[in-house]
């Protein structure tokens, strides 16, 4: 009989000191879909995850050493899948998942050829590599006095409307006079990193509250679109895209009284962590 010896292949490394989580699943021989009991623990590592802070997921598939190439590809790239489907279904953004891959087979550290099947069955797994944001770039100088935005009592479920932030008549793009308004927003929001956030876009003027056209590109998702500008705007300027995320509510609350009024955003608080 033969022994093996070290065939190493490190996957999804991280630069060091970057905070990270992993997690490995294990699967049966030709198979991909994952075991009642590494689904259990996937779904505990996925309840523990601090997803609020998470820059993004790498999820990587393997196979044993048998099988073809393009067999073993196949199978590994099933298996990645199949566990992305997992973290799917507990509404981690898709955005946060980088990388769904394949890599085939792999073999590790084998000492002799009693531990085969030991050894093979180490490798039908897939690999997951959490990896947490790092501190946001000091973009605002901290002793400037936070815009008046955010008030110290601020809790989540508030909701601010940013009566300022204007959007020209069926367009997604703000008015010039509103542009120092949402600098302000970014630069408070900058500083008060505890805050996460859900951008929601509205118009005005439309029979059974639907949502307006976009006369720029013909669709009928005016308020999303409002809501996704600001949100570009405010990744441009160094806030973090998993602190926020955007929703068009069409004509469904509509202010009253002057209707550029309601061409407006709003800014709902949905969590204030605990680290500033």
């Amino acid at each position: 009989m033969r022994n093996f010896f070290i065939v190493i292949l490190l996957v999804g490394q991280f630069v060091q000191g970057q905070s990270q989580d992993s997690h490995v699943v294990y699967f049966d021989t030709g198979q991909y879909d994952v075991p009642v009991i590494e689904t259990n623990r996937l779904v505990l590592f996925i309840q523990e995850l601090k997803d609020i802070e998470i820059e993004r997921i790498s999820i990587y598939g393997f196979t044993d050493d048998r099988g073809s190439d393009n067999y073993n590809l196949t199978l590994s790239q099933n298996r990645a899948n199949a566990i992305k489907k997992v973290f799917s279904k507990f509404n981690i953004d898709d955005n946060l998942i980088s990388n769904v891959d394949g890599k085939g087979e792999i073999l590790l550290r084998v000492i002799s050829s009693e531990n085969l099947s030991i050894i093979r069955g180490l490798n039908r797994k897939v690999e997951i590599n959490v990896e947490y944001q790092q501190e946001e770039e000091k973009i605002v100088d901290r002793k400037q006095e936070t815009p008046q935005i955010f008030s110290k009592d601020i809790a989540v479920g508030d909701k601010i409307t940013l009566e300022n932030i204007l959007f020209e008549t069926g367009f997604s793009i703000i008015e010039k006079k509103s542009i120092n308004v949402l600098e302000k927003l970014a630069a408070a929001l900058l500083i008060r990193k505890d805050i996460y956030f859900l951008i929601q876009g509205h118009v005005c003027c439309t029979r059974n509250k639907r949502d307006a056209v976009d006369k720029k590109t013909g669709k009928r998702n005016l308020s999303m679109a409002r809501a996704k500008f600001i949100y570009d705007y405010l990744i441009k300027k160094g806030v973090k895209r998993s602190r926020m995320k955007y929703i068009g509510l069409k004509n469904k609350y509509p202010l009253g009284g002057e209707t550029k009024f309601d061409r407006r955003v709003e800014i709902k608080i949905t969590y204030i962590s605990e680290r500033n």
